[in-house]
Order: structure tokens, then C-alpha cells, then sequence
């Protein structure tokens, strides 16, 4: 099976907490979406096997409307294979999840939506620069449950300046309250230059709080696991049949194929990503031209990222397959870095395969990088 990635460009605001934006505006998106479309046509031969996850993000891609979302999937049923029961996810924001455009999704191949709801509180969505209200957040889950569509993941952060314990607690019973089945959490961070980092500088708000975030993870991790999810990465939690299977795909080594401006993909020996830059990406491809940087892994990369990733999931490092992978002599010396987070505890040894302590999951990509070899 394979695995497709659509990057789709457009967003409606700057966040306050990042940089991160696109600067395509909206007299483009015809231009974008065609680009897309051919960029699709140009790397038929890269997807040889039924696609069995869909995936358009952004951005925010809800932003398209039906004939663009036509557009897009005329062309990927044109030109590959579509497993049966596929996942075919829209990243979308509440705002847009307006009854008409439930209506477009529920029409078209989408089966899951992946909703950036943020926080339940309109402090915390102000202070992210949040285009949608708390009600908005609620509305649209709802909305949406009411059209048919059950397969739903939301976005929320904790540990910000303005998310108090108590506040978290209700964000978390909220996402209950509403039967959602998937939860992707994460905890603040503050980029540089950014609207949250001045004021943090000039003592408007309070500086992001470890203590704080570690609290609220742990908070997190005792009530969804209490009420039925399986915290099966570590930012990620959902019922039994209602994990990412996209995302999934990531964290298990499998190949996939990423298309749109400064979309990753990986082959199995080399990841590539396309350029960033939108006006040059829609030239390029205008051009019949692939606009991508690419960088075969090497040994260390591949050991590295198979620790990352095998630490952050329930389905561990197998050490079988990592041998497999990487010369004799570099497994031993990582092997040997190991001994002592599992005399620690922090790491656990079964059936030939590792996992990390649940005790210290907060601590996961700390401890992942002490086991890097560089």
C-alpha cells in the first residue's frame, strides 16, 4: 500500500505562537490547485500500489470549495488506485466548517477530518490568534457529527501562559462530552519574532511554564486513557479502529509520496521535499519541471530516525528490523548506549523489541536524542 500527502497552501491568519504562514493569496488558487493537479500527473509512476491514505493539509485546505475539491480527486482517481475503506483525510479549521462546506465534504471521498480546535476557551484562542471562537470549536464538532462524518480528530495545546489547570480539565472533558475519537495534543512552544514572544519580552504575559506542561500532559494522559483512548504516540491518543492511519504510515517506516510547495515525501532510501516558495513551485511544474531537494539517509540518519520514532509509539524499536538496516558494528555501539536507560528503567526490553517506560513519556525525545549517534 501507499501513502499520499497533499500540501495545500493557504491559511487565513499568522499564528501568534509561530512563523508559520503562507503567502499565497486567494486570486492563486486556481493556479495552486492546477499545479497541484499536474505535479500529480508528473510522478504517476512513483505510486505503483492502491493508495491506502489520503492526507491534505496545509494550510488549510478547507478553504477550497467543491470544484476544487473535485478537481483534485477527479485527478487522484484518474490516475491511481484507491484502496477499499481508504483514509482520506481535510485538515480544517472551525470557522470554515460551515453547513454548506460540511455539506461539499460529506460529498466528496473525505471520511476524516482533522479539526485545528486549539482550546474550548476564547482566551487561549485569542492569545494564539485563533480566527474562530470557543462556540465556533464546539459548533463545528457538532455540526459535523450531525452530517454523518464520525471519524474526527481535534487539535489541542496546553501548557499555555493563559490555559489554567482547570481550564485544560474542562478542554479535556469537553473533547469527551463530544465522543470525539482522536486527540492530538501538544504542548505550546514559542518561536522566535513572534507576537507571543514580544509579550512574553516585555512582561505582558508569563513565560511558558516545563512544570506546567508536564502537569497538564500527565493530566491528559490519566483522563483519556481513563475514558477509553489509547495513548498510542506520544501526542497522540484515539479509540480502538480510530487511530491516524496516515500518520501511523509516518512512525512505521513506510513509503509515501508528498506533493504541493515544501511537501516531504520518502522512498525507502531518500527523503525529498519540494520547494517552498509558492510562485516558484506553480512556475516549475508549469514548466513540467520537479522543483525538490533530496538527501539519501545514511546510516546514522536511519538509525536516529527509527529511535525517534519507535520511542514516541507503542510499537517500540524492533531490533530485528533495525539491525537489518544499518552496518554490524554501529547497532553494536547503539545496542551498548542503550544498557543503561533500561538498568535505569526509563526504557523497557520484550520480546526483542523496545519501548519506552510510559513513566517518562514526557521525556521521550530527550531521551531519543541521547541515544543519536552522530
Amino acid at each position: 500500500m501507499m501513502h499520499l500527502y497533499l500540501h495545500i497552501p493557504f491559511c487565513k491568519q499568522k499564528c501568534s505562537y509561530c512563523n508559520f504562514h503562507f503567502s499565497t493569496s486567494f486570486k492563486q488558487k486556481a493556479e495552486m490547485v492546477d499545479a497541484i493537479c499536474k505535479e500529480l500527473k508528473l510522478r504517476q509512476h512513483e505510486i505503483t500500489k492502491p493508495l491506502e491514505t489520503i492526507y491534505l493539509g496545509g494550510g488549510t485546505p478547507s478553504v477550497l470549495d467543491a470544484s476544487e475539491f473535485y478537481q483534485i480527486f477527479q485527478q487522484i482517481e484518474t490516475l491511481f488506485e484507491i484502496a477499499p475503506n481508504a483514509e482520506i483525510t481535510l485538515e480544517a479549521n472551525p470557522d470554515d466548517l460551515n453547513a454548506s462546506k460540511v455539506k461539499e465534504i460529506r460529498q466528496s471521498p473525505i471520511n476524516r477530518l482533522s479539526m485545528g480546535v486549539q482550546s474550548f476557551f476564547d482566551e487561549d484562542l485569542k492569545l494564539m490568534n485563533r480566527a474562530h471562537t470557543a462556540q465556533e470549536a464546539d459548533a463545528s464538532i457538532k455540526r459535523s457529527q450531525d452530517a454523518g462524518i464520525e471519524n474526527i480528530s481535534i487539535d489541542l495545546i496546553y501548557g499555555s501562559p493563559t490555559t489554567t489547570n482547570e481550564m485544560w480539565k474542562q478542554n479535556l472533558k469537553k473533547a469527551i462530552d463530544l465522543k470525539v475519537p482522536h486527540v492530538s495534543s501538544y504542548a505550546l512552544t514559542i518561536e522566535p519574532k513572534t507576537i507571543i514572544q514580544h509579550q512574553i519580552n516585555k512582561g505582558i504575559l508569563a513565560d511558558v511554564d516545563d512544570e506546567k506542561q508536564q502537569h497538564q500532559f500527565q493530566m491528559m494522559v490519566e483522563t483519556l486513557t481513563s475514558h477509553g483512548f489509547d495513548h498510542y504516540e506520544i501526542s497522540n491518543f484515539g479509540k480502538p479502529d480510530f487511530y491516524s492511519k496516515h500518520n501511523t504510515s509516518y512512525w512505521l517506516g513506510k513509503l509515501y509520496t508528498g506533493v504541493g510547495p515544501s511537501a516531504h515525501g520518502y522512498n525507502g532510501r531518500e527523503r525529498y521535499w519540494n520547494i517552498a516558495n509558492n510562485s516558484k513551485y506553480i512556475q516549475s511544474i508549469q514548466q513540467n519541471k520537479l522543483n525538490q531537494e533530496r538527501e539519501i539517509l545514511s546510516p546514522n540518519d536511519i538509525l536516529n530516525e527509527l529511535t525517534m520514532i519507535g520511542l514516541r509509539t507503542v510499537y517500540g524499536i524492533d531490533l530485528k528490523h533495525l539491525k537489518d538496516q544499518i552496518p554490524e558494528e554501529l547497532f553494536a555501539e547503539w545496542q551498548e548506549n542503550t544498557k543503561q536507560f533500561i538498568e535505569e528503567g526509563k526504557l523497557v526490553l520484550k520480546e526483542n523489541k523496545l519501548y519506552l517506560n510510559p513513566e517518562f513519556r514526557f521525556f521521550a525525545d530527550g531521551i531519543a536524542s541521547d541515544l543519536f549517534i552522530v
